[in-house]
């Protein structure tokens, strides 16, 4: 456990390959792919924040029952409630005054809420782990398919499904997320709710594939812990370092993983004005 430890500002960026699958539906676009006017695809903060809720508020599974047993947390289980659960209950949450709300929610420690913008009164807003838009870096190539739907009355025939197998045929994407200690003063986080973040990551789409996302896998995920709290680094330019590169013609869509240059490490200038550096799918994160 790490309560006490001062929490420093943190840079991050997901590097995710997509390969035949769609990553995130618009509900505008008849679930399509998310895509930007530059054809670029996109995979929204919400999404992917959604993932890494489930497998907390998934108790009994392997995700949780490792990471919870290897960092001592399965004492604490009550602390590590979903704010943003199907399952919420209202009442409930309503009851809790802040001390209480901000010791048991961890994605409202964590993320912060929306519950304010459903004119719910609760104490956290803002959260200390803000992850941004993930867009990929060259432009996206959808197919869609029509495909075959079982009877769900007796006596129909099997029917069809026009153009409801949407995917991206390839594709390498990159969000970036952000530790901010100034939201902890509020919000009750700690640096054991971020770790059990960090630690999640790796997991967030090997353990929650489905029929239309099933290659979706996080190539990279890099986290920089700065040197202080007020941040020792321009994030910005820790991003730029880390970004994969396409080679060739860079307004066309990929279809491997080769034909990108790859960061395996951040440039000496930049990694002196940091502190740690760690590939969080290299299982390098203590």
């Amino acid at each position: 456990m790490s309560e006490n430890k001062e929490i420093m500002r943190g840079t991050g960026l997901l590097v995710i390959e997509v390969v035949n699958s769609n990553p995130n539906g618009d509900p505008d676009r008849e679930s399509d792919p998310r895509q930007r006017h530059d054809e670029r695809g996109m995979i929204s903060p919400v999404s992917f924040k959604r993932k890494i809720r489930d497998l907390v508020e998934a108790k009994d599974g392997p995700v949780w029952k490792e990471i919870s047993k290897g960092m001592n947390l399965d004492k604490d289980s009550n602390e590590y409630e979903i704010l943003e659960s199907r399952k919420a209950e209202l009442k409930e949450i309503h009851e809790l005054d802040e001390k209480g709300f901000t010791k048991k929610y961890w994605d409202g420690r964590l993320f912060g809420n929306t519950e304010l913008e459903k004119g719910r009164n609760v104490p956290v807003k803002t959260g200390v782990a803000q992850f941004g838009l993930g867009v990929s870096i060259a432009p996206i190539e959808i197919e869609r398919l029509t495909t075959t739907n079982p009877a769900v009355e007796a006596g129909k025939s099997v029917g069809m499904a026009p153009l409801a197998y949407r995917i991206v045929q390839h594709g390498v994407y990159c969000m970036p997320f952000f530790i901010n200690p100034t939201a902890a003063v509020k919000s009750g986080c700690t640096q054991t709710d971020i770790d059990l973040m960090l630690k999640l990551i790796p997991y967030a789409y090997s353990h929650s594939p489905s029929y239309i996302r099933s290659q979706v896998n996080i190539r990279h995920a890099w986290f920089v812990e700065h040197k202080n709290a007020l941040g020792s680094c321009n994030d910005f330019e820790i991003i730029d370092a880390l970004t994969p590169k396409k080679k060739g013609e860079k307004d066309t869509p990929s279809t491997t993983w080769e034909e990108y240059e790859v960061p395996k490490d951040l440039p000496k200038e930049i990694k002196d004005k940091v502190g740690k550096v760690v590939d969080l799918m290299a299982g390098t994160y203590k």
